[in-house]
């Protein structure tokens, strides 16, 4: 039997059978009441399958397409993950020889972020940015609190526009919180799969609550102690968006979001450091000019990429970034 993917509830996968419609009331159905026919199947996954050479914390992630076995028992388990087209993954902080997949076969990658309370470094949407862009997952900036902002913080949530938008990278500018850009962002989402994600408290939930108002997710206030988020999403999980995007077009296609948990760092895995230039668009097109074809861009002579840092065509922020990728496998980078 083949099925996809559409929540991990961390023992459980639920599973919607090949052919059948993704509703948002399955969801929130109990994974351990789901019925074996007529909606959401839960599923295990076999221990020997978490031993065939698979180096992430979840074997299986939300976007999979997987093929399932029922024993005798009538208990469901997943035998095989079929062809993924794509996947946005990251390194497990606490584990650093092994990596998280946050979701898989998607055509949209939404990075959420905010210029206060937390505010979020242009280091983590480098790093999310370059996964995206390893992974060939398109992807978009989402500016979310405009509406809170000082005139210092919209003077950050103005440099980040300017320097993605020059890029190549649509960006967004939106107030969960009075609805504005919703639309827009809206549109954007139809007919897709698109995976939400970002720091704790950037409000992904309230996003998601306003395109999506059955979704019912859970939002939490920002700590003062040290202005960060609380995590008010467990487990990932896929939801889907109503099909029209305004009554009198009602033939749209729907879109399908996978919302994850909150994340603080974002370490890369998995990139060479001969082809981390190649995840950085200005970077890469630049260094078609450097003397040498195996330039790393932090010393040789004649490097087209240093000469656009120092006359600023390559913005310093997105050079140390750089930088700090080239680092990621260095042991003990990301243990405490």
């Amino acid at each position: 039997m083949t099925g996809l993917v559409v929540k991990n509830t961390g023992f459980w996968y639920l599973v919607l059978p090949e052919g059948q419609s993704l509703s948002n009331s399955l969801l929130q159905l109990d994974a351990t009441q789901q019925p074996a026919e007529g909606g959401l199947v839960p599923c295990k996954v076999k221990g020997n399958f978490r031993l065939k050479g698979i180096r992430t914390t979840n074997p299986v992630a939300v976007g999979d397409w997987v093929n399932y076995e029922m024993n005798k028992e009538g208990f469901a388990f997943i035998n095989r993950i079929q062809e993924r087209r794509n996947y946005i993954i990251r390194r497990s902080i606490n584990l650093s020889k092994q990596a998280h997949i946050l979701a898989t076969n998607l055509d949209l990658a939404l990075l959420v972020v905010t210029a206060s309370h937390p505010q979020t470094s242009t280091t983590f949407i480098d790093r999310f940015l370059a996964t995206a862009e390893a992974y060939r997952v398109p992807a978009i900036l989402v500016i979310n609190k405009m509406d809170l902002y000082t005139d210092e913080d919209l003077e950050y949530a103005d440099y980040l526009t300017c320097l993605y938008r020059n890029i190549g990278y649509p960006v967004f500018r939106i107030s969960a919180k009075t609805g504005s850009g919703i639309d827009e962002l809206r549109q954007e989402l139809v007919g897709k799969t698109s995976l939400l994600s970002g720091n704790s408290g950037v409000g992904k939930s309230t996003i998601l609550n306003l395109l999506i108002p059955n979704a019912n997710t859970r939002t939490a206030e920002i700590s003062d102690v040290h202005d960060q988020g609380m995590h008010t999403t467990t487990f990932s999980e896929m939801y889907v968006m109503p099909s029209s995007v305004e009554p009198s077009s009602p033939d749209l296609p729907p879109a399908y979001i996978i919302d994850t948990p909150g994340i603080k760092g974002f370490g890369t895995i998995e990139f060479e450091k001969e082809t981390v230039s190649h995840y950085f668009r200005e970077i890469f097109s630049i260094s078609d000019d450097c003397r040498f074809g195996n330039c790393t861009h932090t010393h040789e002579p004649g490097c087209a990429v240093l000469r656009a840092v120092e006359e600023h065509r390559i913005a310093q922020s997105r050079y140390d970034s750089y930088l700090s990728i080239l680092q990621d496998e260095d042991e003990g980078k990301y243990r405490e």
